[in-house]
């Protein structure tokens, strides 16, 4: 699998989910784990990032301490499915060989171009390389995206799905790390081991973890790529939708700068500007400080601005009319 130059990093947590996130390159902190290395700590809990990311999370994590916060952009390299049948885990295998039949169906792929995994308790994960859907850019969006995908997926192919994984900072657990509660370890499992065995025999398989070698990226299916466009674009229509709605609230005619920036944010090199000057076209119409931030925040902060940065331009902007 090739590495993702746009959003090398990622970030790791040794221990329980609420432990000290620490930078890590994703790619080389994935194979570590699946080579069993020793840095690896596989005999403990640990969680990786189910996104990669650039710069924009390094410097945060480095400002702030903790990815909480983080609007920047994202991408992935593996899109995951999270499968779990709390009541009864031969369901959830089912679901598991089920979504993956589907999905080599679909892409026209090998069982084994999969990254399929029992999860150590009653779930299990499945992986699905971008690199079938054109190894799709990074952006503020691209979670969002993601999980319209996968949704899109679960309902295609009658599944349930957990859809909080797609959460932009989401921890997901790292392969061959040891559950705490089970002592049974995340073990990859290939597509004749979903197949052909039981559960029991699964989680007889998962009491030591086993090295593994990740699979080389697939070439571009041109039907994966039309799936993940058609979620981009009812993501992009949800957010226009939204941006009615919230240009609808003020009950005025704003100028296009501005409905553009609520509808789409904007670019690094002009979004300070943007977010001031949208705040300030608002104000010129009366809004309130209150009603400038409901309309402009969501659309600032997915465009990377951190949160204090956010909410001082729209009070310079809307301060700026007033005076």
């Amino acid at each position: 699998m090739p590495h993702n130059n746009a959003t090398p990093y990622g970030f790791r947590v040794v221990g329980g989910r609420h432990g000290l996130r620490r930078l890590v390159t994703w790619q080389a902190a994935l194979a570590g784990h699946a080579a069993c290395e020793a840095r690896a700590e596989n005999d403990r809990e640990s969680y990786l990032s189910a996104f990669t990311f650039g710069d924009e999370l390094r410097d945060h994590l480095a400002d702030t301490g903790s990815v909480k916060g983080y609007s920047g952009p994202c991408g992935a390299l593996w899109l995951w499915f999270d499968l779990d049948d709390a009541d009864d885990p031969s369901r959830t295998l089912d679901a598991a060989r089920r979504l993956c039949a589907g999905l080599i169906d679909r892409y026209g792929i090998d069982g084994d171009d999969l990254l399929i995994f029992y999860s150590g308790a009653k779930g299990y994960h499945v992986g699905l390389p971008t690199a079938l859907c054109g190894s799709p850019a990074p952006s503020a969006g691209f979670h969002r995206v993601a999980r319209r995908f996968a949704e899109a997926t679960a309902e295609r192919l009658r599944l349930q799905i957990d859809s909080g994984v797609y959460d932009r900072v989401r921890l997901f657990r790292s392969p061959n790390s040891r559950h705490q509660r089970t002592g049974r370890y995340k073990r990859r499992l290939t597509f004749d081991e979903l197949l052909g065995l039981r559960h029991d025999a699964i989680e007889r398989m998962a009491a030591a973890p086993e090295p593994f070698d990740l699979p080389t990226a697939p070439a571009l299916d041109f039907q994966a790529l039309a799936d993940w466009n058609q979620a981009a674009d009812a993501v992009k229509a949800d957010d226009d939708a939204r941006a009615e709605r919230r240009a609808a609230a003020t009950g005025v005619t704003l100028n296009r700068r501005t409905l553009d920036f609520i509808r789409n944010g904007a670019s690094e090199g002009d979004r300070h500007r943007l977010l001031y000057s949208a705040a300030a076209n608002l104000a010129e119409f009366g809004a309130s400080y209150e009603l400038a931030a409901a309309l402009l925040t969501e659309s600032a902060l997915d465009s990377g601005l951190p949160p204090s940065e956010v909410a001082r331009q729209i009070k310079c902007g809307v301060e700026g009319v007033k005076q």
